[in-house]
């Protein structure tokens, strides 16, 4: 959940100690102990001496079925380049949340290129998240709301959320928000493990890094020895409202400052990462929906050239970026609904964070589709990055693969059924052919029936509405595709693709394969998000198949591993596809037939 705050009420200083009650009463017992100590003999606990100079909990043994946990001067502080941070250590691998890897955007930060933390003294607590941008929630992770029954919509989020246990952390907005996560078997070492950077959902309009329980990366750092990241950035008006023809040369980066922050998070994990057990030269990018087309963005922009050396696109289709005539119309947009003439650009930095989100809402839903630019577009409308000659200079896939990554290996896929899918409607399973011809010729018309045949044949036992969610996804799936195919025809760096198929067995199988579903797995989270894999021993084996492919991608580049049947690359001849399920199994030009006759329609 978010509840928005004003930052002055939700300020602290972290390089303080605070005082409450138990800490206070802590002392009081530790002082007790002391005396007692010059009394008596020392006495053992675990086979510990309870006087032991340096006794941390790391040293005790933990009480059966309970994890253990180690947060000291001792054992869990590492230095930065802005001061000392202390995590904390459970089931051996090292936790720092909510680390600045960058100052406060506030005020004249607004609308700037990011700067570098202020320094701090002491030790700075870094064990529980840090604020998140501002935001309009859009309920990106809501059951889709585009299908109806018996002319009802009936979408709600109690299911998704149940399936992908939304609400994991709390989320206080702020514009001092520009924080990593990490997550690393080893700090302070000699280390060199593959570092993997993972950038969250929402579009480039809301979402955090701690709002899904799926992006934890305790368990791919555990059990696969990597070093994990994430973090919280600009996101909507405050990430890419396009300033640019209002406010001049001051304001010229303003359109793309979002993606910004993510480069000065790969140049903290360049400067930093080897402190925490990682390897600077081998960082993958990887991201889902939004955050897939913040990788397919960085793949385009000089200024991440050799930040990052793998990129994985998960349900990011994304070609091409914003305009800047339409970025332009937008900030427009804004400084009218606020009562700014455009020599006020500058008091744009100052606006109550809750008045400037509500202004950026209004303006959005008023500004006018750019020509050309179909409803469905990934990108080309609402907040996203800008083609704006600088930071990004091409459009990130449109009309080739960015020649600036050609030497980056690439994953990219989808899920089976993205836009459509079975989550909070309870009576899909009823649906009859007739109704899904229907569907399908008001979306394509004199086509449908040619459409429909060429899905059945890739899916002769699919139910009316899985072939009626699955022709839904074509236009995520063509889009990938596209990716995939201009990855590969660079000739460099090999692409790979995949359809995530797998179905939970919960709800009566009926929540189907929907958008953000591969995530538990991906992170070897499949215990953790109990819901989802219910239990099932083919959730076990899958999520091990998928985390171990990311995993293996990460290290060298290629994502085979001895666990799933052989994944070979993209090509413009096979175009081989893995499509991950139980079992697992390669498909030559999956949807090809179907997919071809709906882009050319």
């Amino acid at each position: 959940m978010r509840e928005k705050q004003k930052d002055s009420m939700m300020s602290q200083d972290h390089s303080r100690p605070t005082i409450d009650r138990r800490a206070l009463l802590g002392g009081m017992a530790a002082l007790g102990t002391g005396l007692a100590s010059s009394m008596i003999a020392p006495q053992k606990l675990h086979g510990v001496p309870a006087t032991a100079p340096h006794a941390t909990p790391e040293d005790l043994a933990a009480p059966c079925g309970r994890s253990k946990i180690a947060a000291s001067d001792v054992a869990t502080v590492v230095e930065t380049s802005a001061g000392k941070i202390r995590g904390y250590k459970r089931n051996g691998v090292y936790i720092f949340k909510g680390v600045p890897y960058g100052a406060s955007t506030a005020g004249r930060g607004r609308f700037m290129p990011p700067t570098k933390p202020e320094p701090w003294t002491g030790i700075r607590n870094t064990l529980e998240y840090g604020r998140i941008c501002p935001q309009q929630e859009t309920g990106w992770w809501t059951c889709q709301g585009n299908f109806t029954w018996d002319g009802k919509n009936l979408a709600s989020d109690d299911e998704y959320k149940f399936l992908i246990h939304r609400g994991y952390a709390i989320c206080i907005p702020g514009e001092d928000c520009l924080r990593v996560n990490l997550w690393t078997p080893e700090i302070n070492g000699s280390g060199k493990r593959p570092v993997m950077v993972y950038m969250h959902g929402g579009g480039f309009a809301d979402g955090s890094s701690q709002d899904l329980l799926s992006y934890d990366g305790e368990n791919l750092a555990r059990n696969h020895d990597v070093v994990v990241v994430n973090s919280n950035h600009r996101l909507n008006a405050y990430g890419y409202l396009n300033l640019a023809a209002i406010g001049g040369d001051e304001f010229a980066l303003s359109a793309n400052i979002g993606m910004l922050d993510i480069v000065a998070v790969l140049e903290w994990v360049r400067t930093h990462i080897s402190m925490f057990g990682g390897d600077p030269n081998n960082v993958t990018v990887f991201g889902q929906s939004g955050g897939g087309g913040k990788v397919a963005t960085l793949m385009a922009m000089p200024a991440a050239k050799g930040l990052f050396h793998r990129a994985i696109i998960q349900s990011g289709p994304f070609l091409r970026a914003l305009s800047p005539d339409y970025g332009e119309q937008v900030a427009q947009l804004v400084m009218h609904e606020l009562g700014f003439s455009k020599s006020q650009v500058r008091e744009l930095q100052y606006v109550p964070p809750e008045r400037l989100s509500g202004a950026a809402a209004i303006a959005i839903k008023k500004a006018a589709r750019p020509q050309g630019v179909a409803r469905d577009s990934f990108g080309e409308t609402g907040w996203a990055p800008t083609v704006d000659g600088r930071m990004l200079p091409t459009h990130p896939f449109d009309p080739g693969a960015p020649a600036i990554s050609a030497d980056v290996p690439m994953i990219t896929g989808t899920t089976l059924n993205e836009s459509v899918n079975g989550i909070d409607h309870p009576h899909i399973n009823d649906m009859t052919v007739e109704e899904m011809n229907h569907r399908v010729r008001e979306e394509y018309g004199s086509q449908s029936d040619v459409i429909i045949a060429a899905y059945r044949k890739d899916y002769p036992r699919a139910t009316p509405f899985v072939l009626y969610a699955t022709i839904a996804t074509s236009r995520w799936r063509f889009r990938s595709v596209a990716q995939a195919e201009r990855k590969a025809a660079l000739g460099a760096a090999p692409a790979y693709a995949y359809i995530y198929s797998w179905r939970t067995p919960v709800l009566d199988d009926r929540p189907g394969t929907f958008h953000a579903a591969e995530l538990p797995f991906v992170f070897d989270n499949d215990e953790l998000l109990y819901h989802y894999g219910a239990g099932d021993p083919a959730a076990s084996v899958l999520n091990k198949q998928m985390s171990k492919a990311w995993v293996s991608f990460a290290r060298t580049g290629n994502p085979n591993h001895s666990g799933l049947p052989h994944w070979p690359t993209y090509s413009a001849d096979t175009r081989a596809t893995m499509i991950f399920n139980a079992p697992c199994e390669v498909r030559n030009d999956p949807e090809g037939e179907g997919l071809k006759i709906i882009t050319q329609s």
